[in-house]
């Protein structure tokens, strides 16, 4: 008996390699290989061998390397998602952009206006796809409420509020010292940042007022550690936002969103990890989450499946997603608000936006029925 002819998809999966072997990197990497139907782990690179040889085993990828050349030099990769650290994003997405490789790359898209511009003309003259890691936009209470939003359940957003406290321990924070400078704005309220932006769709920050300190590891700060910050955010369209972060959360990881409007309000997030309370001779609680990767597990999991479905349509010719991830106007917008208050803390003086970059709305306004137009 000879074997019959089945007919066999032509869907081929979106080949991604990954750059950046740590943490983030190593969930994302994990996403692509058995979370993703659309998508294949087709590489690892990370200077750190031992680190892409323990996650590659785990896989069963078998292209590795130390540099990220061979990455982009590889035909069978249609993309990279990059998740090294941020002083190396600006330079990898434009290499990317030679390569002709789409590019999912976490927050931050560069350090400077400058650098995440450049990156981003490089990569909008090859025609790829650039996507940020802006995961609350994926989580379903998040999405929820922007889409309220949408339909006119807060009428005109006035006040905004978002948060981030890292989990953490009564031993405090664990080696400070390794902690870059900027970091609290760079890389932990510049979610919030974003939070806030695509919250208040079509209006762009136009002053900011920044206090931050160390107040968790107050022997740190003369080594430029701030681990508690308070930004306030004033909108083009009038609205008032506060976003605040702090590095040590002993409850747990706690994110949560507010907006506050003409007709109602809409929120989301919290540290729960499930809705069951317990109700004893002691009081009442429940079982809070720990780390992002929980908190957010299906979040990631849903951009990078969003990135793989969008790398895949111009792979094939086909027509792209019907809305596009987190872009380079998402990506400015945020560092823009980053940087400013970054310079607003460092100063104690609030800051015009403009003074740091030219900003527009990354999306149309919203008008509501009974709001002024």
């Amino acid at each position: 008996m000879s074997y019959l002819q089945h007919p066999v998809s032509a869907d081929r999966p979106a080949r991604i390699a990954l750059l950046g072997a740590g943490w983030i990197g190593s969930f994302h990497a994990e996403s692509v290989a058995q979370r993703v139907p659309g998508a294949r782990l087709e590489a690892i690179a990370d200077p750190s061998l031992p680190a892409v040889e323990a996650l590659a085993g785990r896989l069963g990828v078998a292209k590795i390397s130390g540099d990220s050349a061979d990455v982009f030099n590889d035909p069978d990769v249609d993309a990279v998602l990059i998740a090294a650290p941020a002083r190396f994003h600006s330079t990898l997405i434009a290499a990317a952009a030679r390569a002709g490789k789409d590019v999912f790359c976490e927050k931050p898209g560069g350090r400077t206006i400058g650098e995440l511009d450049a990156a981003m003309e490089a990569a909008e003259a090859a025609g790829i796809i650039v996507q940020f890691g802006f995961n609350r936009r994926y989580a379903t209470d998040f999405a929820a409420a922007r889409k309220l939003i949408d339909d006119g359940a807060v009428g005109t957003p006035q006040l905004l509020r978002s948060l981030t406290r890292d989990p953490g321990t009564s031993a405090g924070i664990a080696n400070p010292e390794r902690i870059p400078p900027g970091t609290i704005f760079l890389e932990t309220l510049i979610h919030d940042f974003d939070t806030l932006n695509w919250l208040n769709p079509g209006a762009v920050p136009v002053r900011v007022h920044a206090v931050a300190d160390a107040l968790v590891a107050p022997e740190a700060k003369d080594r430029g550690l701030l681990d508690t910050a308070v930004v306030t955010v004033t909108y083009s369209n009038g609205a008032i936002a506060v976003a605040e972060a702090n590095f040590n959360a002993l409850y747990g990881y706690d994110v949560r969103g507010e907006v506050f409007g003409s007709a109602g309000m809409v929120t989301a997030g919290g540290p729960q990890a499930t809705s069951a309370t317990s109700y004893t001779a002691a009081g009442t609680g429940s079982a809070t989450v720990r780390l992002n990767v929980d908190l957010f597990h299906d979040a990631y999991t849903s951009e990078v499946a969003d990135f793989a479905e969008a790398v895949k349509a111009r792979r094939d010719g086909a027509n792209a997603p019907a809305k596009a991830g987190p872009g380079w106007a998402d990506a400015r917008n945020a560092l823009a608000l980053a940087l400013a208050a970054a310079r607003s803390a460092e100063t104690g003086q609030p800051v015009e936006v403009s003074s740091v970059a030219e900003l527009r709305a990354a999306e149309p306004e919203l008008h509501f029925v009974g709001d002024a137009v």
